[in-house]
């Protein structure tokens, strides 16, 4: 497989949802039918459709980001890359359920001691413990999040095995470390600018934050002379490599 180009020092946060907005902002509606739509078949399914959708989503979104006509069927096109999208869901989702579990095990203790004698000093002592954990986990979370920020794209537009567009990905962010750090704070400010909307606002400004990172995705990996968005064969498995 030829070496995939990745630039560095090319993300500039501001510029990259400026220019998500401006190139999407013609088919705003129908891109944000195509993550509505895959984001609730991937709860309905419990998540085990949800790389699918994923996949199926960015798949649209590099479409009209590189200039190419988008249709709802796009969607569904990302059920060609099923199993590389559950096992990219499954190291994302999997730390989220243990660090749910670390913060109510520390609850359920608290229930426990009322009735097993243990003084205020030691349940303090439990629930500051438990807390410091939970802390440090959610910081391992969301490191590994990051790193691992241009994965599907990868997958899509690469062709990446899962581990491959992992740890491709993870090389994109070393090398572009201050920009990504820029680009989760502009989504972070737009969410915020949506939950300030009355709440409902933040469903309006995902489809912008996606097209976001997939424009800060193509500054770092460009286009190939022939784009690969093309999706492989119904029997691709997208191996684990």
């Amino acid at each position: 497989m030829q070496e995939i180009e990745i630039r560095s020092g090319v993300i500039r946060p501001v510029e990259c949802a400026k220019e998500a907005y401006e190139l999407i902002k013609s088919d705003y509606w129908l891109l944000f039918a195509i993550w509505l739509v895959g984001g609730m078949i991937g709860g309905v399914s419990i998540m085990i459709a949800s790389g699918a959708m994923m996949c199926g989503t960015f798949y649209a979104y590099l479409r009209k980001i590189d200039g190419n006509p988008v249709s709802f069927d796009d969607l569904w096109k990302g059920m060609q890359w099923f199993l590389p999208g559950l096992v990219i869901m499954a190291i994302i989702i999997l730390p989220i359920i243990v660090i749910y579990g670390l913060i109510y095990a520390p609850i359920l203790l608290a229930g426990m001691a009322t009735y097993g004698g243990v003084s205020e000093t030691e349940l303090l002592q439990i629930m500051i413990g438990a807390l410091l954990v939970d802390l440090i986990l959610l910081v391992i979370t969301v490191s590994l999040h990051t790193l691992m920020i241009f994965a599907i794209p990868l997958i899509v537009d690469k062709g990446l095995g899962p581990i491959k567009a992992i740890t491709t990905s993870a090389k994109a962010v070393f090398k572009n470390f201050t920009g990504i750090a820029g680009l989760i704070g502009v989504n972070f400010l737009l969410v915020l600018a949506g939950y300030a909307a009355l709440c409902v606002g933040v469903y309006f400004v995902i489809p912008i934050i996606i097209a976001t990172t997939v424009v800060a995705y193509r500054r770092v990996f460009p286009a190939l002379a022939t784009p690969n968005l093309n999706p492989p064969p119904p029997s691709y498995g997208g191996g684990l490599s």
